[in-house]
């Protein structure tokens, strides 16, 4: 047996071709040995990992990268973490299942930042995500300057003969409660300081807005009769005095204001006698801060007043989400050209009542129109009183049954009034989901969508509120802190120093990763997946960890070329403090930045799972089995097309574009080409894309609900007949949505299976054999072969079913076959097998092969939707639309289509994708892989910068006249296409 020196100094023997590492020899200080993993499509392969140095697993989509990288060392390292708690932790957490792996030496605490970690929270922003926004809560509510948000005045102290005028002047012969506020939203019984009060002479007491008699409560209490929820927040007043407010009575009046000052620390709650449709509303007046004009007093700030995820920082009308849905004129009448009768209110339309039919028609009469008229002829003045009604004009109406008809008077309510009244009264959830139909979103009126309440947002430190601040984005927030401490006062300046240092920290993080352009309120649920894994990437980086395994699911998604090098110089710094970083990834240049590379194959599925390659970039590059290596290293790569495909002559003109960052734009994208939206990050790509064109044409063609973002107008319109926009949003949120059921080639091989002799015999319909369907499908748990386990405040853990042991149906079901395979087999076939298998049926085998066409060759049938990353799902849609009858005049949308491919995956990609523009329709791609670029026949290319310096379009044309526009993407072009060759695609 032959034996040969190691990447780790140790021997390594070499069987049947696959690398096998000599288990007597480990080095655990070495690095990370990996013995015998045959997770998943794994062939029992043996690899290592240096320790301290930058690793990139790569090879071909299906090879086995995330399988290896992901759910066997990272899973292997989570599941020895959780053996070492204790027992009472572990049963909150479950056993964790052990990976199919004989053995790993040498593993290192290890953390995943992968893609799919992402918050669909709506609360949820950069700034909370990152905790730079904890930071400045805190900062505000210690050095902020609050100011008056009615008038604009530096809020000052307050004297008690102050306070006291302004009740004379406010509430002057009204009787008054003057009160203490002993505790304020905190939780606990307090039984004692009900005594204590009670001993030092007071009489009345209100505890969450009740009135209470002192002595009265606490028999109450000694007999246990009464108890406070002690879980539960409380606000409590000790009332001082009940005094009708007169001149003859400021003296007792400031007195009572001193007693209470006395107990509350310097200041006094205020309200006017209850009554029996009003109960207490309690006002603040402070010592210690109020407006000198309008004497409003303010509480002591503290970090919750600026935190819009509590009731004393959130804005009151949109409790802190910075938008209301609202019932949108646009939804409700869709289509102008039809009249009431045919449907052109839309909420009424499918169930035209009677009485509201005859309201309209009352309605009309009033105004002299009719109900036949179409909608966009009628009056404006009678348009705007059926939507928002008739005000205080009374309508007479006529209303007539089977047997009888009666008449009255009164207002039109309007129907967008109705609706919404509608939507807040009903406790229906699927009333709700109804009428939120006809809603979108609209910025708070109260807050202008900045989330907080007027007197937070009202405090400021040189002249900026915590909102200004959150608007900038990370490059413009860095230049602030950077200089904020000059204009502070020796005080403030000590206060602030160590919390500015920490936020300047985590700023320099997120511009480290290429995130400059990113803004600290923005939500976080619209970041991508390589956005949201950078942010926790460069969070990592502030943590400061050493000798950890981190392990990381390509991060160089989203980043231009230009971006790149600072990505990479991260994470070796990431390894430079002494950690060890396993990158799966497809990249070029990180690839040949890494220090080893272990590059995975041949093929997918089950002809993969083999180490290829393993060493220095270098080593893989000479080795001729690699295909890796040989795109590397230039033997092989991806053609450009000979001929560029000319624009049909039409075009769609996006003009006047104005959301976010972009600079009043005019887009032209001319039609029947393929077309690529470059840039470096933040220019603007996707919010032209994906927030103004998309949600415009959803709109005109499917009625969609989402709003679209700014801009002028859209011409061209006609020349499209549909839109489809393939992003990498999962194509189901549970186990239950597969591949299979996705694409709809479940359907047919259902009915392949009830066309066979046992399922006749038996009387088994199609609809045996779907596990979401009864009769066929094991009940126990309702055939998804998994059980779901809710963890409370951990994600939700899904184990296999006790009683189909994951196969989904009952023993039954299972016992029919087609060609010796049941359907439980047949879900777990790959594509590739499936479409060998089901070879002689057209139905089926078309299906397959727009599966197969997109390089899905690996993917399982019936492999859980949550199972498949961001590009696999969007592949499976890509896949989806080729298998249905083109028109010719469809406008495809496609958001970085080469997440998660190798060079020849990409290859297969740009074949799909040039299919599609062959039989006449327009693809629109997001794109920075220069491999999709350079073989674009239209480039817009925006920038120049990210950010505030973005949004404008700093070229378009060919590949060839962008390579010589000057631009970042240019550049790259320039040295992609100098020595491209060329092919008929």
């Amino acid at each position: 047996m032959a034996k040969r020196k190691g990447t780790a100094g140790k021997q390594i023997r070499k069987t049947n071709g696959s690398v096998k590492l000599d288990r007597n020899k480990v080095d655990q200080s070495k690095g990370v040995y990996v013995f015998g993993a045959r997770e998943h499509n794994l062939q029992d392969i043996d690899t290592f990992i240096p320790r301290n140095k930058f690793v990139v697993i790569t090879g071909i989509s299906g090879s086995g990268k995330s399988t290896l990288a992901f759910d066997t060392i990272f899973a292997e390292g989570q599941r020895r973490y959780v053996e070492s708690l204790s027992a009472y932790a572990r049963q909150f957490l479950g056993q964790m299942k052990k990976p199919d792996v004989d053995l790993i030496e040498g593993l290192s605490p290890a953390i995943s930042i992968d893609q799919k970690s992402r918050s669909s929270n709506p609360r949820s922003t950069v700034g909370t995500v990152t905790e730079i926004y904890d930071h400045l809560r805190l900062l505000y509510a210690r050095i902020g300057v609050p100011h008056c948000p009615e008038c604009g005045l530096v809020v000052q102290q307050q004297t008690v003969p102050q306070i006291v005028d302004q009740l004379l002047e406010e509430y002057e012969n009204k009787v008054l409660y003057v009160a203490a506020c002993v505790v304020r939203d905190r939780k606990g019984t307090y039984n004692a300081i009900f005594k204590r009060y009670l001993a030092q002479g007071f009489a009345r007491i209100i505890i969450d807005g009740e009135e209470h008699e002192l002595e009265d409560l606490v028999e109450r209490v000694e007999s246990q009769k009464y108890t406070l929820d002690r879980y539960k927040v409380h606000t409590i007043h000790v009332v001082t005095d009940r005094v009708k407010v007169t001149k003859q009575n400021l003296k007792r009046l400031s007195d009572s204001v001193e007693t209470a000052m006395q107990y509350a620390e310097g200041s006094v709650d205020i309200s006017v006698r209850p009554t029996k449709n009003k109960g207490f509303d309690f006002k603040t007046h402070s010592l210690k801060r109020a407006c000198p004009d309008c004497g409003k007093s303010f509480d002591e700030l503290a970090p919750r007043n600026f935190s819009f995820n509590n009731p004393h920082g959130a804005c009151p009308n949109c409790h802190g989400l910075g938008y209301l849905l609202a019932i949108d004129e646009d939804l409700v009448i869709p289509d102008p050209t039809l009249n009431i009768y045919d449907g052109a209110i839309k909420p009424f339309a499918s169930t035209f009542q009677s009485y509201m039919q005859q309201i309209l028609d009352s309605v009309l009469t009033y105004y002299d129109a009719s109900p036949l008229t179409p909608w966009e002829d009628l009056p404006d003045e009678v348009k705007d009183v059926i939507l928002h009604g008739s005000g205080n004009t009374r309508i007479p109406y006529l209303l007539t049954g089977d047997d009888r008809s009666y008449q009255y008077k009164k207002p039109f309510e309007g129907v967008i009034p109705m609706l919404e009244r509608r939507y807040r009264e009903t406790t229906s959830s699927g009333m709700k989901e109804l009428y939120e139909k006809y809603m979108s979103q609209d910025k708070c009126p109260v807050c202008e969508g900045m989330r907080l309440r007027p007197e937070s947002r009202a405090v400021t430190i040189n002249d900026r509120s915590i909102m200004d601040v959150t608007t900038f984005s990370i490059n413009e927030a860095y230049d602030f802190f950077d200089g904020i401490m000059d204009d502070l006062s020796d005080r403030d300046r000590l206060i602030a120093k160590e919390v500015v240092k920490e936020i300047k920290a985590r700023l320099g993080f997120l511009k480290d990763v290429g995130l400059d352009y990113v803004t600290l309120d923005r939500a976080a649920s619209t970041l991508s997946g390589g956005e949201s894994q950078r942010i926790r990437l460069a969070t990592q980086i502030g943590s400061g960890l050493v000798g950890v395994l981190y392990v990381l699911d390509e991060p160089s998604i989203g980043l231009h070329q230009r971006d790149n090098d600072r990505l990479i110089a991260t994470l070796k710094r990431l390894r430079d403090l002494g950690n060890t970083l396993i990158v799966v990834e497809h990249d070029t240049e990180t690839m040949l930045q890494a220090d080893h590379i272990i590059d995975l194959g041949p093929g997918a599925g089950r002809n993969g799972g083999n180490v290829v390659a393993e060493g220095s970039p270098e080593k893989i590059m000479k080795n001729k089995s690699s295909l890796t290596g040989k795109y590397l290293s230039g033997k092989e790569s991806i053609p450009i097309p000979e001929k560029r495909q000319e624009p049909n002559g039409k075009e769609i003109v996006v003009k006047g574009c104005k959301e976010h960052n972009l600079k009043d734009v005019d887009f032209h994208i001319p039609l029947g080409c393929f077309i690529c939206v470059t840039g470096v990050s933040g220019s603007g790509k996707s919010t032209f894309v994906d927030d103004i064109l998309y949600r415009s044409l959803a709109r005109y063609f499917y009625r969609a609900s989402d709003a679209p973002g700014k801009h002028d107008m859209i011409e061209g319109l006609e020349n499209i007949d549909k839109v489809i926009i393939i992003d990498q949003s999962p194509i189901g949120r549970t186990p239950r949505s597969n591949p299979a059921t996705y694409t709809n080639v479940f359907t047919p091989i259902r009915e392949v299976f009830a066309s066979t002799q046992h399922a006749r015999k038996w009387g088994y319909k199609p609809g045996r054999f779907s596990f979401n369907v009864k009769g066929g499908r094991c009940e126990a748990c309702g055939g998804a072969g998994l059980i779901k386990i809710e963890m409370q405040f951990l994600p939700d853990v899904y184990i296999p079913c006790d009683t189909c042991k994951g196969k989904r149906y009952e023993r039954e079901t299972l016992e029919v076959q087609y060609n010796g395979r049941n359907i439980h087999e047949v879900l777990n076939m790959s594509v590739e097998e499936a479409l060998e298998f089901f070879h002689p049926i057209p139905k089926i085998r078309r299906k397959l092969q727009t599966l197969y066409d997109v390089g899905l060759t690996y993917v399982q049938l019936g492999q859980p939707a949550t199972t498949l990353s961001g590009g696999e799902a969007q592949r499976v849609k890509l896949a989806t639309e080729l298998s249905k009858k083109a028109t010719g005049k469809t406008l495809y949308l496609l958001d970085e289509p080469t997440t998660g491919l190798h060079f020849e995956d990409i290859k297969k990609l740009l074949a799909v994708l040039l299919r599609l523009r062959k039989q006449g329709n327009t693809i629109l791609v997001i794109e920075h892989n220069m491999d999709v670029i350079k073989c674009a026949d239209q480039i817009i290319d925006l920038g120049p910068e990210g950010g505030d310096g973005g949004g404008q379009i700093v070229a378009t044309g060919t590949p060839e006249e962008i390579s010589k526009s000057g631009s970042y993407t240019g550049e790259y072009l320039k040295q992609v296409l100098k020595d491209a060759k060329t092919a008929d695609w």
